[in-house]
């Protein structure tokens, strides 16, 4: 069997006509091919209001390429930018419209940072341990598409299969937990160079076209920051509440600032505040050393009034146990580290138990 190439996928579109008659593979709309290993990535850049006619040229496209030999996976990403100049479809002070419940999972929550490299996948990674470790089916999903580190962190690079004549994945299942990563789609080393429109498509389509569950939690690893793709998923995401997550110092604490108040501008419960990397001990003499500061992050959160959910030290062995692909929860669940994370997962359970019963609150009419 010949192996598949760029050229054979760009054949293949070549049959798929668009809205206006012409070949896929000719028109401007087809933004980027990738094929690596038999994983095919296909983006389709439209206008936002030319976005329900192409709906059908994206399936087509899916089909096609699905059909070549060869093929091991395939995502067929449709974006929609709005054109420079154009009007918003509402209102600036328009409210944020309720966003959508992913099927088959009972509460979604962001594992979100103001920053990068503060420990947040990590964090995300051991806090879905420590949740299951509660008695809850989890699930995560790794929403960072530049910098994706989940296939790393379980030490698993197999491929989602497919149902639905593969229109819909099977997240993979490893340590009790179901899991989806752009990185179980692409190798390792693979640049995405995508635009933030492509970015929220392929996150949108790794929720919607996932069959999730039945799940009690999904647990999303977010992109750090506060941009396009992260205010976007909180617009349109069910969102049940946020994790922000920390180190101790002025400058993380200044971004991790801004996560908070993204969050609660599109109406997310914060249901707390963790400080990552608090503290360092020596493992020769025991001594202790608080190198990015010590307490800012529970501090900020006491200012914020929102719940700080605990600390996390910067330890030699949560790294060793991350890159080798075995988090510290499952790799050493009686060590203080892993006591420390299922200490910050059972402040999210506590704080999820408390939005639950706040929405569950019907208003009560009084007459006096």
């Amino acid at each position: 069997m010949a192996e598949l190439t760029e050229q054979m996928v760009r054949d293949a579109l070549g049959k798929v006509p668009t809205p206006q008659g012409g070949p896929l593979a000719a028109a401007p709309a087809l933004s980027g091919v990738m094929v690596n290993a038999g994983k095919v990535l296909v983006t389709i850049n439209v206008p936002a209001e030319a976005a329900k006619a192409w709906e059908s040229v994206r399936q087509a496209a899916e089909a096609a390429v699905k059909a070549l030999p060869g093929v091991a996976s395939t995502l067929v990403v449709l974006t929609a930018e709005r054109t420079a100049g154009a009007r918003p479809a509402a209102p600036a002070t328009a409210p944020a419209p309720r966003g959508v419940a992913v099927p088959g999972v009972g509460a979604v929550i962001a594992v979100a940072s103001g920053k990068g490299g503060v420990g947040k996948s990590t964090t995300a990674m051991n806090l879905a341990l420590g949740l299951k470790d509660l008695g809850l089916r989890v699930g995560l999903l790794d929403a960072d598409i530049y910098g994706p580190s989940l296939p790393r962190l379980v030490g698993v690079r197999r491929q989602p299969e497919t149902i639905n004549e593969g229109k819909t994945m099977l997240p993979l299942e490893h340590f009790g937990l179901q899991l989806m990563s752009i990185g179980f789609l692409v190798e390792e080393d693979t640049p995405m160079i995508w635009r933030g429109p492509m970015v929220m498509s392929a996150i949108q389509q790794m929720l919607k076209d996932v069959k999730w569950g039945p799940l009690d939690v999904l647990v999303v690893d977010m992109p750090p920051g506060t941009g396009d793709a992260q205010l976007t998923m909180a617009q349109q995401v069910n969102l049940a509440g946020a994790v922000i997550v920390s180190t101790p110092q002025d400058l993380a604490l200044i971004d991790a600032r801004r996560g908070v108040a993204m969050f609660q501008k599109v109406n997310v419960p914060i249901l707390g505040v963790v400080e990552n990397m608090a503290y360092f001990v020596c493992p020769h003499c025991g001594g202790r050393s608080d190198i990015f500061s010590h307490g800012g992050a529970h501090a900020e959160a006491d200012k914020l009034g929102v719940p700080f959910l605990g600390e996390i030290p910067l330890n030699m062995q949560i790294r060793e146990t991350a890159d080798a692909g075995n988090p510290i929860v499952l790799s050493a669940p009686d060590s203080p580290q892993a006591e420390a994370y299922r200490h910050v997962a059972r402040g999210v359970k506590a704080a999820l138990d408390r939005v639950s019963a706040g929405a569950r609150q019907a208003p009560r009419i009084v007459i006096e």
